[in-house]
Parts: C-alpha cells; structure tokens; sequence
C-alpha cells in the first residue's frame, strides 16, 4: 500500500554507496536507496527480490537519510522495485535538507511524488507509464530485449519534453546477442545513445 504524505517509514530491500552503473549520470558517486514493492512484474527484472514489499524492513526516514550523509557522495538514487508506489514527499523533503541531489529511476506507472533534480523513466510493456510521468522525465531509458524494442522506445521518445535524453541499454541476459542491433540503431538514429550496465562489468553493486 502507498504511504501517505506524513508517513517516515518505507520498505527497503537495499541500501548502498556505489557508482552510478547507468544512463545519464554513470560513473558518479551516489547511494541507493532500493524499496521493496513493484506491480509491474518485468520477467527480464533482475531485482525480482524486491517485487514483494512485505518481506522487506520498514525503515524510518530520518534514519535513512542519516546512513546516506555518513558518505562523502551528495547524490541519492531512489529505485526499486517500483518506487513511486509511494509517497515520496517526505523522503526526498529530507535529503534534500541534507544537502542531497535527488534522482529517481521508475517506471512511471505510478503517480509522481518527491522533489526531484533528475527523472528516469524506464518504460515497461507490462504497465504503461502516466502522462505526468512521461512529461517530467530528464532521462528516458529503454532496456531492448528484442528487436521490435525499438518502435517501442520511439513510441516514448516522440512523448517525452524537448532535452530529454534518449537511452537505450541492452537486456543484460541478451547483451552479446541484441548489442550489435543497438549499435547499428543509434548509429541510423542518432538521437539516441548507449547505456550500458556498466556497474556489472566492474564488479560493484
């Protein structure tokens, strides 16, 4: 169940100090905060763990953010698991008060909340993302599992604000068999550029 705009607790699978492994902001530093609930139900999701958020702890957000500032980066990820099943007003209210940078990866299927500096919408085929969704996304990101993926990701593109960025990432199972399609596609559409998931080939969460 969503919480409400008072709630300070959420259910987090995870919470990490990494590098950025993806899309716009790869390479920097930036600690996850991964929650545990998602109804979307991708069957390439590589985080199915996360997809059943009572089996995950209630955190409280004060303690959360309070874990994010003992590292030295100032760049919080919030994901899942689906983390706009949420509200997520007070969540980034208080990272922001810490002095963080707010970044949200979805996949906009459910309604926007939070104060955010950058959006990343990851659109999924299982459930359509929402219109308000669609019009704040920074980043659009697409994961190509198969050809027919790509009429897909221009289907979002032709939606998204003037500026945003275009991404499109191979499904990491499929990577050696779809990356050459991918290549020769941003090479025809240059609009668009390549993600990859490059945290897995580096060994860090």
């Amino acid at each position: 169940m969503p919480v409400s705009a008072v709630d300070t607790r959420l259910p987090v699978m995870e919470a990490f100090y990494t590098l950025q492994g993806e899309g716009f902001h790869q390479g920097r530093a930036a600690y996850f905060i991964r929650l545990g609930g998602c109804d979307v139900g991708c069957v390439w999701c590589d985080v199915k763990e996360s997809w059943d958020a009572a089996i995950h702890p209630q955190r409280d957000i004060e303690a959360m953010v309070a874990e994010a500032a003992s590292h030295p980066g100032r760049l919080a990820v919030i994901t899942g698991g689906e983390p706009l099943l949420y509200n997520l007003n007070e969540l980034t209210a208080a990272l922001k008060a810490a002095g963080f940078e707010t970044n949200i990866e979805t996949s906009g299927s459910s309604p926007l909340s939070g104060t955010w500096d950058w959006v990343c919408l990851s659109p999924k085929k299982f459930k359509f993302p929402l219109p308000e969704v669609v019009a704040a996304a920074d980043e659009l990101k697409v994961v190509i599992f198969n050809q027919s993926d790509f009429a897909w990701a221009e289907q979002w593109a032709a939606q998204v604000k003037p500026g945003c960025k275009l991404y499109l990432q191979p499904e990491w199972d499929r990577r050696d068999k779809i990356l050459p399609a991918i290549i020769r596609y941003i090479l025809d559409h240059p609009a668009w550029e390549l993600s990859l998931q490059s945290h897995k080939y580096i060994g860090v969460p």
